[in-house]
């Protein structure tokens, strides 16, 4: 499966089937959390924040590609991500493009 940022793929011609997206939602762990308010006190990436948002980026990807194979897709153009909080300590991380198929 393709997967690009970007509108077209170079000496394709595109039939458009829709959008697909998937999506996950993680919650903070209690010890991450007292951890990561230790660390901001004197500063410095959150480690165990940014592994557990890059496993939701591709938990969310996955997902997306599920969704535009279930359609019979050969691509995805215009692929996005986006994350909003949900609830106090947990947050949505969302991927979706437009599912495309070669003619």
């Amino acid at each position: 499966m393709i997967i690009t940022t970007t509108e077209r793929i170079s000496d394709k011609e595109l039939e458009t089937l829709g959008i697909v997206k998937g999506s996950t939602i993680q919650s903070k762990n209690i010890g991450r959390d007292i951890m990561s308010g230790f660390k901001t006190i004197v500063g410095g990436e959150l480690q165990s924040y940014t592994i557990m948002m890059n496993e939701a980026r591709a938990l969310a990807t996955k997902r997306m590609v599920e969704d535009a194979e279930s359609l019979g897709a050969d691509a995805i153009v215009c692929m996005r991500y986006a994350s909003s909080s949900v609830m106090a300590g947990a947050a949505e991380v969302i991927a979706y493009g437009t599912a495309v198929k070669f003619k």
